[in-house]
């Protein structure tokens, strides 16, 4: 009966601890009594199998005792322990140091004997030749009981890419893999290619695509630890687009490394002020507890990047309460998580309320409910493609939404009201801006009208740092190795850190009087595609372009998205005024009187109600200067 792979391989996985053990000794005494034959027949002339016929007695005890010698040695150094798998050269040596003891006692052991049936160098070559069977007999079982696991298994064919120590490493580890077999390397090294190394061939990456199909290779490992990410990433995405799946080994040195496990850390943290070529607002404002401090303030999209910093900054205010409003129940749970943290024996209440601001009833119990003294009103949609594609939603949230919540404060007679807003709400281009445009409209109306609030706004470029900007997307970018994507290569954004924003909303609660809109002195536009030269640079790469073709990572034109401007401004009119701070500015921007404020909220309320897109931007169109569709833009320019 013929012993197949599987069955044999089904044999050795039903065996115990204790009876694989038993086999691997049972093994060794075997190669004893052979070797010790072999030894005879070498070291002792034909008359001599005579003369053992007479006394095998003799000759029988003489064996036995150096199979209890072999017995116990081997017992001794854990020849038995060792598994098959792992039999490597400090095991080779532990059988070579079994073998030389079993030869040194039997040759003690025969001194002491009336008649010496062997000689000191009758056993120096006993014990050559059994360490040569014993280490034979085990290469031989382990390369058997290897092929049996692995003919019984599945395994995805793998080409290396990399023949160099790493690859060698990884080859060699893969002989004993269960799941993946290496069959072939690929290197750029002319002088690796056509060789043969760990048993396998080297070949060219030019032939790549046919190598991949020929052999039916599964996988591709990069084991090329020395180039740059960027790199790597660029040849598995071109080996993806062959239908391999890729991965990347990393070295020895980043798998110890507690610091470079995620890649993305490569990209180092800055402060982001350095992109701005200026000096920070956030150390540079007056102490505001005296606004805050001991009264109940509740900020809406209290999760978001803003809120949240707006939050950190209230506390430190130790204000009565801060009122934690947030749609979104994840961010809501993690701000509220991290303020309890902070809040320690300083007595404040924090008060987490999952709602939406077009929720009227909810806005109006959370105000009476907590007594809310100032409201800072940062919840919006505020992703331009996002809120382009989703015009409802995002007019409903961002302007009917405003308009209940300022509502709902006047009513409550709430002290302050202050709303966040954006420079793409001047001369909007898109949904988004004119939205914000038309919330700022709501919030300039009500100003006029309102005794007892202030109502305010302040005017953000864009804020580093914040969910959605383009650093925490480059980062991102960079980490993948590129391509880092830009709209227009002339993009430019004026911007700001969160710290900046924060203390420029807290500022308005300070300075308004009503309807005011307060912008921060930016200086000078960044252009976007300097950024990101920057951020590549400082990561550690190097901008791969016509000049330098060999470069990391390379910046790609995309185009500009529906809406999107070029360059974006903070100011509808040229007039500003001063404030108490010379970096601030304050704009008094032309309104709505209150009819015309009126017809566009109906309007706007109807149009949503009947989910009427076309109705949506005639609205805009009528009451937001400067918007034009974009598909009226997009003809216009064609």
């Amino acid at each position: 009966m013929v012993l197949t792979w599987i069955d044999l391989n089904g044999y050795i996985r039903n065996r115990t601890g204790l009876q694989k053990q038993a086999i691997l000794i049972s093994v060794d005494l075997m190669m004893i009594v052979i070797a010790f034959g072999t030894t005879i027949a070498l070291t002792h002339p034909w008359a001599v199998f005579a003369e053992i016929a007479v006394h095998w007695k003799s000759w029988s005890t003489y064996l036995f005792i150096l199979v209890c010698l072999g017995a116990s040695f081997s017992i001794l150094l854990d020849l038995h322990r060792i598994k098959l798998k792992s039999y490597e050269l400090q095991s080779v040596m532990r059988t070579a140091a079994s073998a030389g003891l079993v030869g040194l006692f039997g040759a003690l052991t025969s001194m002491f004997l009336d008649n010496p049936l062997v000689n000191m160098s009758d056993m120096f070559i006993f014990s050559m030749v059994l360490t040569i069977y014993s280490v034979g007999a085990r290469i031989m079982m382990r390369h058997l009981t290897l092929e049996s696991y692995l003919k019984a298994q599945t395994r995805k064919r793998v080409l290396i890419y990399g023949a160099g120590n790493t690859g060698v490493q990884l080859a060699a580890a893969l002989k004993t893999d269960d799941s993946l077999e290496a069959v072939a390397f690929v290197d750029d090294n002319l002088t690796l290619q056509k060789m043969v190394v760990s048993n396998m061939p080297v070949y060219s990456p030019v032939r790549l695509e046919a190598l991949i199909s020929k052999k039916e290779i599964d996988m591709v490992i990069l084991a090329m630890p020395s180039i740059s990410r960027p790199k790597q990433s660029r040849i598995a995405r071109k080996l993806e687009d062959m239908g391999c799946e890729v991965s990347m080994l990393p070295s020895f040195v980043s798998l110890i490394s507690e610091g470079d496990r995620d890649l993305i850390k490569r990209v180092q943290p800055v402060d982001p002020i350095e992109y701005l070529n200026r000096t920070g607002l956030e150390h540079d404002i007056k102490n505001l507890c005296d606004i805050y401090g001991g009264r109940s303030v509740m900020v809406t999209g209290a999760g978001g990047s803003i809120g949240s910093e707006l939050c950190r900054q209230i506390l430190a205010c130790r204000p009565k309460e801060l009122v934690l409003f947030e749609i979104g129940e994840h961010a809501l749970y993690q701000i509220e998580r991290e303020l309890r943290d902070l809040v320690g024996t300083t007595g404040v209440k924090i008060r987490s309320v999952l709602g939406s601001i077009t929720d009227e009833s909810t806005v109006r119990r959370v105000l009476s409910q907590y007594g809310v003294e100032i409201v800072l009103h940062a919840a919006a949609y505020k992703h331009v493609p996002m809120v382009e594609r989703n015009m409802l939603v995002g007019v409903r949230n961002n302007v009917l939404g405003t308009k209940i919540l300022a509502d709902a404060a006047r009513d409550a007679k709430v002290s302050h009201f202050i709303l966040v807003s954006t420079d793409k709400a001047v001369r909007p281009t898109n949904v988004m801006g004119a939205s914000k445009r038309l919330a700022e409209l709501v919030i300039q109306d009500l100003a006029t009208r309102a005794d007892e609030t202030r109502f305010g706004m302040v005017r953000f470029g864009n804020v580093l740092g914040s969910s959605g900007s383009v650093i925490p997307l480059f980062e991102e970018q960079i980490s993948r190795g590129g391509p880092v994507t830009l709209t227009h290569s002339e993009i430019s954004r004026f911007f700001m850190t969160i710290g900046e924003a924060a203390r420029l909303v807290l500022m308005a609660g300070d300075y308004t009087q009503g309807g005011e809109v307060f912008v921060l002195d930016m200086g000078e536009r960044i252009q976007i595609q300097k950024l990101a030269r920057q951020m590549i640079e400082r990561a550690g790469y190097s901008v791969r372009d016509a000049r330098t073709p060999d470069g990391d990572i390379e910046i790609v034109i995309t185009g500009l998205r529906p809406g999107e401007k070029l360059h974006e401004e903070l100011l509808i009119g040229t007039e500003t005024q001063p404030t108490g701070h010379p970096k601030i500015l304050c704009a008094q921007e032309e309104r709505l009187s209150e009819i015309e404020m009126a017809t566009a909220i109906r309007a706007l309320q109807t149009a949503v109600l009947e989910g009427n897109e076309s109705r949506v931007k005639d609205v805009i169109c009528r009451w937001v200067a400067g918007y034009v569709p974009q598909n009226e833009l997009d003809e216009a320019q064609a």
